[in-house]
């Protein structure tokens, strides 16, 4: 049985963490049997980062390298119909996605002072008393120079907002009004894009302008209830 270790489930989404809830919708996507390990902070993770999957004796770190690992290991039964060009489009919205959007979304959870306090608790509600002040400031610390070394951190808020929201707009205007991000088929960029999309939409930030700006587009809402009826048919 192949074991998810990811952060606990909040608000209602299967997790906070997009790169988690990522490997979740593929597992369920790709029809593989899965349990889940909760765990409140990275220790002892492989790369100090969540999720990683436990499979026998294997470890793997990484949701891309979790996915690759899965398909070189079980097969690859959502990707098959893609051609060369749809595979080059997966993968540049995927990277839109995971390594801009992602930095955005951060930045409004983790530093806008009305965000923080929902996000802290959300992240670090679980830990024990002892830890329940020191990891959050540490790991808000931590984020501020990831943010700063990435490049999103030098911008003004004003500036990370409109960032995100050209990529909201190239999203809704690729996925139009096809049922899946590639076409009449989901295929694995969809477990990215139903994580980032419904983690953008679906968490209750006190301040959100990237999400109301996603919510004039109403394919993208409409594309996260089709994967979570579709996927996540309990929630």
């Amino acid at each position: 049985m192949i074991e998810l270790c990811q952060f606990p489930t909040a608000y209602g989404l299967p997790n906070l963490s997009p790169f988690c809830m990522k490997v979740e919708t593929y597992l369920r996507m790709a029809g593989l049997p899965y349990e889940i390990r909760w765990k409140s902070a990275p220790f002892g993770a492989p790369k100090g980062k969540l999720p990683f999957i436990r499979d026998g004796e294997t470890r793997v770190a990484d949701s891309s390298f979790i996915i690759e690992y899965l398909k070189g290991r079980y097969g690859d039964p959502l990707d098959g119909w893609l051609d060369s060009e749809q595979r080059a489009t997966a993968l540049a919205f995927q990277r839109l996605m995971e390594e801009h959007l992602y930095w955005a979304v951060l930045h409004l959870r983790w530093f806008d002072d009305a965000n923080w306090p929902s996000t802290r608790r959300a992240f670090f509600g679980g830990l024990p008393p002892v830890l329940r002040t020191l990891v959050p400031r540490l790991a808000r610390r931590g984020m501020t120079q990831e943010l700063h070394g990435h490049g999103m951190g030098r911008h003004s808020g004003e500036e990370v907002v409109a960032l995100a929201n050209a990529d909201v707009t190239a999203i809704a205007a690729h996925l139009g009004d096809k049922p899946y991000l590639m076409g009449d088929e989901p295929c694995s960029l969809d477990a990215v894009g139903y994580a980032f999309l419904a983690n953008l939409l679906w968490v209750p930030l006190a301040r959100n302008p990237i999400r109301d700006d996603a919510l004039a587009y109403p394919n993208l809402e409409t594309y996260c209830q089709r994967m979570k009826a579709r996927y996540y048919p309990e929630a």
